[in-house]
């Protein structure tokens, strides 16, 4: 097998990541339609991300955000998304380039989407999970007000209604969203 010189993988990693970009596009330009509602998991460590002390302390590896009714400032642009929300009360602005997202997903549409991450080498390593690892879990969730099992609730102004937090279909261990790794496409 010859080197691959032309890095059809990381081509590829870019156009999906490119998916992301033109979904928060949308939102910025028409607002979240119907259901929809996106889980976006990135590296905290991973370079360009911008999170405050707090919650940097308090997920130092990976952190899971939601955005479905409450959230403000959303900023998309070609590297890098920005977004405030708020967390126990407390708005913060995060700031994540879209090479540090390892997970986006759309469960009220099962789409998903799973990245290979940058290491400080500038290696890409492939993030390995489970299907159901895709639906976040309190121990890699930030969490914005917390409830009893301490998942996320971020909510957005003018739906007016209170934080449904994850899809009840993950919640009652139903379907997943479906995952599409970069491994499919590439040759055996």
């Amino acid at each position: 097998m010859t080197d691959d010189q032309m890095r059809y993988d990381q081509m590829v990693e870019n156009a999906l990541r490119g998916v992301v970009r033109e979904a928060l596009t949308k939102v910025l330009n028409e607002g979240l339609p119907g259901e929809h509602h996106f889980y976006l998991t990135f590296r905290t460590q991973a370079p360009g991300v911008s999170i405050p002390d707090y919650l940097h302390d308090q997920y130092p590896e990976e952190m899971t955000i939601v955005m479905q009714h409450q959230f403000w400032d959303l900023i998309v642009e070609d590297s890098f998304f920005s977004i405030t929300l708020s967390f126990k009360n407390r708005p913060a602005e995060l700031r994540v380039p879209y090479a540090a997202l390892s997970a986006f997903v759309d469960p009220s549409v099962k789409f998903g989407l799973q990245f290979n991450v940058e290491t400080d080498g500038n290696v890409m390593v492939p993030v390995v999970r489970s299907e159901s690892d895709l639906v976040p879990v309190p121990d890699n969730m930030a969490t914005a007000s917390e409830t009893e099992d301490s998942q996320l609730d971020v909510n957005r102004d003018d739906a007016g209604s209170d934080a449904d937090g994850p899809n009840d279909d993950a919640k009652d261990g139903g379907d997943s969203a479906e995952v599409v790794n970069l491994d499919q496409f590439r040759k055996k």
